[in-house]
């Protein structure tokens, strides 16, 4: 982009620069702040991936009595004895950035006689509901990490704009603008020069 070659617009590009270097540590500060906390989220999403995983491994031993669900009516399945009702997060903030934070996963109340089934049903309505609710709580995770990640991807794309385009600009602005100004600064002298010596000149020749 053009500019003019003026004090003026010297003393606007050093503004800027100022106001580039002034701003560009706390994008880098927030970048590393999200980098940060979303290598923490990660960490915690493994964390229930594995639990989820030993929760399923623990039930593996009697998977077979578990069977038997199929030879229920379809209306008294597991299924049908364990339904989410809704999820309930709450607004938390991360560098500026509005998040989920997971609170609770509630289910509907769902009545069923105790002597209709055998006795590891009530386990797994308990297993059921647990799993839901560490899928619930990663889901929120993932939901975290989605927009972390966009505003990861925002704050990145400034830093290299101030680190890569603006900064080094501006301070080339600065020194195309110096060099013209001292050009003219050295031109003016030496005319200065040209015409002092000129009249100098002109008054030896009248005497």
């Amino acid at each position: 982009m053009a500019v003019k070659l003026t004090k003026n617009e010297q003393k606007k590009q050093k503004d800027q620069l100022k106001q580039y270097q002034r701003y560009l540590p706390t994008l880098l500060l927030k970048k590393q702040q999200l980098q940060m906390v979303m290598r923490q989220i990660e960490a915690e999403l493994a964390d229930y991936k594995a639990q989820q995983e030993a929760l399923v491994s623990g039930v593996q031993d009697w998977i077979a009595v578990f069977g038997e669900n199929r030879t229920f009516d379809r209306n008294r399945r597991l299924d049908k004895l364990v339904k989410t009702d809704k999820v309930i997060r709450k607004e938390g903030n991360i560098a500026g950035v509005t998040i989920p934070i997971f609170e609770n996963l509630t289910f509907k109340d769902i009545k069923y006689r105790v002597e209709d089934y055998p006795l590891w049903v009530d386990k797994a309505v308990v297993l059921l509901k647990e799993s839901a609710r560490i899928t619930a709580m990663m889901r929120t995770l993932e939901m975290q990490l989605e927009l972390l990640g966009k505003e990861l991807r925002t704050t990145s794309q400034r830093v290299n704009l101030f680190e890569k385009v603006k900064i080094p600009e501006t301070k080339e602005n600065i020194r195309r603008i110096g060099i013209y100004i001292g050009d003219q600064q050295t031109a003016a002298v030496v005319r200065g020069k040209i015409a002092k010596k000129k009249l100098a000149e002109k008054g030896g020749s009248d005497d």
